[in-house]
């Protein structure tokens, strides 16, 4: 089964986002990733709901927003209401993982949850049954254009077997340093939604990118 391709607009020239958004349409991208940042989470601040909003307005892909953002259960609902049709969350930054999900699911969207490399792959189990994706960062999340973290693989791993194990469809996306290159491994290690950015927004040839990604 190919991989799906989600676009992150970290990577687009933020001053053209329309037609950034449609060149990502144009070149087969299947989803759009819309990262949250609050500069306490991560020290990095990005796009917030307005910013949704107006994205909603003028496209109909996916769009997939991975909030990295202190407590997620007090902002996760207007995510959905501005647009977002896959909101994520980070593990580590809520002590109500479950309320979380349950607010997420009652608006009708689908839930996503995160963790960041150094988190165990066990920590997540206890929701995958809850959840429709897991997010595994494979850089530490605020910055685009980070390498790539190779020990992030054996975490891939052990989350797509636990995955399969529970005979589970759950989408298991990769976040961070993802190229040509190196897709190859997290495919393999079991990622089946691949985040890229830079490596997308920056080809010279984008659709030839989005393939190489597949």
């Amino acid at each position: 089964m190919e991989n799906i391709i989600s676009a992150s607009l970290l990577g687009c020239n933020l001053a053209d986002l329309k037609n950034e958004i449609k060149k990502a349409h144009d070149a087969k991208v299947d989803w759009l990733h819309f990262d949250v940042m609050d500069g306490c989470f991560v020290d990095n601040i990005s796009f917030g709901l307005p910013v949704l909003k107006s994205i909603d307005k003028v496209t109909d892909m996916f769009l997939d927003v991975h909030l990295m953002i202190d407590k997620p259960e007090k902002y996760v609902e207007k995510f959905v209401d501005f647009g977002g049709d896959m909101v994520t969350f980070h593990l580590e930054a809520t002590e109500k993982a479950d309320e979380v999900i349950n607010l997420i699911r009652s608006k009708g969207c689908k839930v996503g949850i995160s963790i960041k490399p150094d988190t165990p792959a066990e920590a997540v189990f206890p929701f995958l049954d809850k959840v429709d994706m897991v997010l595994v960062m494979t850089v530490e999340p605020g910055f685009g254009g980070q390498a790539f973290i190779e020990s992030t693989l054996s975490k891939i791993s052990e989350i797509r077997n636990e995955i399969t194990k529970r005979g589970l469809k759950v989408y298991l996306q990769v976040d961070g340093g993802i190229n040509g290159e190196t897709v190859k491994y997290v495919t393999e290690a079991g990622a089946d939604v691949i985040v890229s950015g830079s490596y997308l927004f920056g080809a010279s040839d984008m659709a030839q990118a989005v393939r190489s990604l597949r």
